[in-house]
């Protein structure tokens, strides 16, 4: 019999390199996480393989080589930077004896630290609860006896189908506000258009700085802060651009590589402000040597979920630590394609403003195609 010993607070993190040449970024990406989640980390773990080990993952010499890290430093929690099988996991536990948790986990349990709002809450229960039920298909020995003593003996019914039955009610329960949640939305965004508003949503990978370019241009006050993942729920302000122009800008969750597909599920009433939106505003952090990376996996979770159609304009943000100048790139065509700002100082946010009237101005203008079927039409 083994039950899942207790989560704790100091880690041992394990990075395998399978060929991957981002790998020593992505190894720092993680240890970034760890620290997010509030967790120390008492030792870093490499390795290489040219293929995951079916039953431990990283293989049995190497896990023995964490399980000696582990009793010299008194770590209680070993975190993987990549994805585990429920079986994995259970096999990796039994010869550390102390608690194992995968990538999507983590980023999880940073999720379940950072929502505010009652949405949020809702939204993090739900991707928690997604991912807990794949771990219950080839979950723990004690999810697989019989329930037994007064009380508690059922009609033939184990504890693991008991589990199975009352966390789908939950999740039907919590799709269910979510879906109010997203009704609600719908409704404001429906005000919003009879008013003629542009929407336009802030996005970009985590910690690029999207909450503090928010408060610059908007004076509001949500939280940032140089962390992964410091802003989980949307936040939407009027902005006025200049006489004729307004928007409303909303501040939405930051992007990561290896999302879990249960988050972006779970968030799909948060991103359907993104999804809804007119043009993207999307922030990249310059001086990250990554910016090429984070740019495609914003991209690759815009594609998931349908808003890699909307019009965007890059932000490139910190050009304080680069020493650049502020600058609008403009296209072939003149439009504003990119605006060089440090959302920090507040140099290039005039050029932002006037970049966002231009682009919201050209959206706003009737497409070619649309005097011609209005002509027909007439």
């Amino acid at each position: 019999m083994f039950d899942r010993p207790d989560l704790g607070d100091q880690a041992i993190i394990v990075c395998l390199d399978f060929g991957d040449p981002d790998f020593q970024e992505n190894v720092d990406e993680c240890v970034d996480l760890v620290k997010s989640a509030g967790v120390e980390v008492m030792g870093l773990v490499h390795g290489k393989r040219q293929r995951p080990d079916a039953a431990l993952f990283a293989g049995k010499g190497k896990v023995e080589e964490i399980a000696a890290l582990v009793r010299a430093t008194s770590a209680n929690v070993v975190i993987f930077n990549h994805q585990l099988s429920p079986g994995q996991e259970r096999n990796i536990e039994r010869v550390l004896q102390c608690r194992v948790i995968d990538r999507s986990s983590l980023i999880l349990d940073i999720f379940a630290q950072r929502a505010r709002s009652h949405e949020g809450k809702l939204q993090v229960e739900l991707a928690q609860l997604s991912h807990l039920a794949t771990r219950l298909v080839r979950g723990w020995t004690h999810l697989e006896r019989q329930k037994g003593g007064i009380g508690l003996r059922g009609p033939g019914e184990t504890q693991l189908e008991t589990d199975r039955r009352l966390l789908g009610n939950r999740v039907k329960m919590l799709k269910t506000r979510l879906e109010q949640v997203q009704t609600q939305r719908k409704t404001q965004r429906r005000g919003r258009l009879r008013n003629g508003i542009a929407s336009v949503s802030i996005v970009g990978y985590t910690n690029a700085g999207k909450s503090t370019l928010f408060n610059a241009l908007t004076k509001a006050k949500s939280y940032a802060a140089d962390q992964l993942f410091a802003t989980l729920d949307t936040t939407s302000r009027k902005l006025y651009l200049n006489e004729q122009a307004s928007i409303v800008v909303s501040d939405t969750v930051g992007f990561i590589r290896d999302l879990p597909h249960t988050l972006v599920a779970a968030f799909r009433a948060t991103l359907e402000e993104t999804v809804q939106a007119d043009l993207l505003l999307h922030v990249v952090d310059s001086a990250n040597p990554m910016r090429d990376m984070q740019i495609e996996e914003v991209n690759r979770v815009l594609e998931e979920i349908g808003a890699d159609e909307i019009p965007q304009l890059i932000v490139w943000n910190k050009t304080d630590l680069r020493g650049l100048e502020p600058l609008i790139e403009r296209d072939a065509d003149n439009l504003p394609q990119a605006v060089r700002v440090s959302a920090l100082t507040g140099d290039g946010l005039e050029l932002l403003r006037e970049a966002l009237a231009e682009r919201v101005q050209q959206l706003a203008a009737p497409h070619p195609s649309e005097d011609r079927n209005n002509n027909v039409a007439a």
